[in-house]
């Protein structure tokens, strides 16, 4: 009888732990899949870009180059805000009456020593301006990246950088050569459609695209002495160029993981 009663006791509580059993081994419902929401990121920006001139800069120069550094930083919403400096150089020059008051019909200028040699001339300037816009992420499994949209407004200058290496040519010393270099500056927009990749490992991170920029500029030096007159026409300097950036991102914090 107590054996009985045992072996029941025992059976119940055997039965109790299987139950008990099955609820912590209890197949768990499949989870759903996840997706990460964006960050809050810092971008120093290496910048690079080719630019074909257009409008009144193509009446100057060819191709120019731009090379600079750049500061953004990337909300939790993907909107952008930043600011950035760019050099301009260039070596194709198209302006024909540049110097044509000093120079031979061989197309060279006449050093202090009655030699015949060529100036060299090229494209120098800079842009700065700050910068706003947009990432539109279309893969929620990178919240982070996307077609981006950015603006950009500033201040533009560039000039002729005339070249004497031997400092030769008396007539395109100090003063005189400000009357052959052009210098120009001026307000700028600028618009870059293009896409924003950051990696999931965060080790590369860059975006690429065309950007559109309109210069409204004019002609700083008082008179022009090849071509004896000033010029204070307003200029439509236009570049149509294509933009590369390699990103040094810092984040906040790591992603929030939601689930739905």
């Amino acid at each position: 009888m107590v054996y009985r009663k045992l072996f029941f006791f025992l059976f119940l509580l055997n039965g109790f732990s299987v139950l008990a059993q099955d609820k912590k081994v209890e197949p768990p419902i499949a989870p759903k899949k996840k997706f990460k929401t964006a960050d809050q990121i810092w971008n120093f920006d290496v910048i690079s870009c080719m630019d074909f001139p257009l409008a009144d800069l193509a009446k100057r120069f060819g191709t120019s180059y731009r090379i600079g550094l750049g500061i953004k930083l990337k909300t939790k919403k993907n909107f952008i805000y930043g600011a950035k400096f760019e050099f301009i150089t260039g070596k194709k020059m198209r302006e024909d009456s540049l110097l044509y008051n000093i120079k031979t019909q061989q197309g060279s200028v006449i050093n202090q020593q009655g030699d015949l040699l060529n100036v060299g001339l090229f494209e120098r300037g800079y842009i700065t301006g700050i910068q706003f816009g947009k990432i539109f992420p279309f893969l929620q499994m990178n919240a982070n990246s996307g077609p981006m949209m950015l603006a950009s407004v500033g201040f533009i200058q560039y000039k002729i950088n005339i070249f004497d290496r031997d400092n030769s040519f008396p007539q395109l010393r100090d003063e005189y050569k400000k009357g052959y270099d052009r210098l120009t500056n001026g307000l700028y927009v600028e618009n870059f459609i293009g896409y924003q990749y950051f990696a999931e490992n965060k080790l590369i991170n860059i975006y690429a695209g065309f950007n559109f920029l309109y210069g409204f500029t004019q002609v700083r030096r008082d008179y022009l002495l090849d071509l004896a007159r000033t010029d204070n026409a307003k200029r439509a300097d236009i570049m149509l160029g294509f933009k590369l950036g390699w990103v040094v991102p810092i984040y906040k914090k790591n992603a929030e993981e939601t689930y739905y």
